[in-house]
């Protein structure tokens, strides 16, 4: 068990934990500013009930799993504040249920998806203070 103010993955997190023994009723990964350390997962898809994601301001970096678009029960996303490189996955768009995400303040470069015109209950997007990220906002989020 990882104490607090103590660098730990998001496998040694106890929450994370917690969610793997009983994935199917994990609803929510509350990790924000938690010191946490390393990549994320994309063993996180076994949560199939999972609404929330909060893994902002940590110290993750690699890439966002392209997997986490099997999570189509997700309301809420935060990735922000991290040093997260690579692309933003277009398999993102599978995310229909999404209503916020944040994904600013990270390393993330390449055009923005036009699969992300899915994400119709998207009420709040943030991506800006990214490295390298451009494009406009797809057709069907509403900004």
């Amino acid at each position: 068990v990882a104490r607090s103010g103590t660098a730990t993955t998001i496998e040694q997190h106890s929450q994370y934990r917690a969610c793997m023994a009983a994935p199917a009723t994990c609803t929510a990964l509350r990790m924000g500013n938690a010191q946490v350390t390393g990549t994320i997962p994309s063993e996180i898809t076994a949560f199939t009930r999972l609404l929330q994601i909060h893994l902002y301001t940590n110290r993750l970096t690699g890439t966002i799993p392209t997997e986490l678009g099997m999570l189509t029960t997700l309301t809420y996303m935060s990735f922000a504040g991290n040093q997260l490189t690579g692309t933003v996955p277009s398999e993102l768009g599978a995310l229909t249920r999404i209503e916020q995400w944040g994904l600013e303040k990270n390393e993330l470069t390449s055009s923005i998806p036009t699969e992300l015109g899915a994400l119709t209950s998207l009420t709040i997007m943030y991506m800006c203070n990214n490295t390298g990220l451009c494009g406009d906002i797809p057709a069907g989020v509403t900004p």
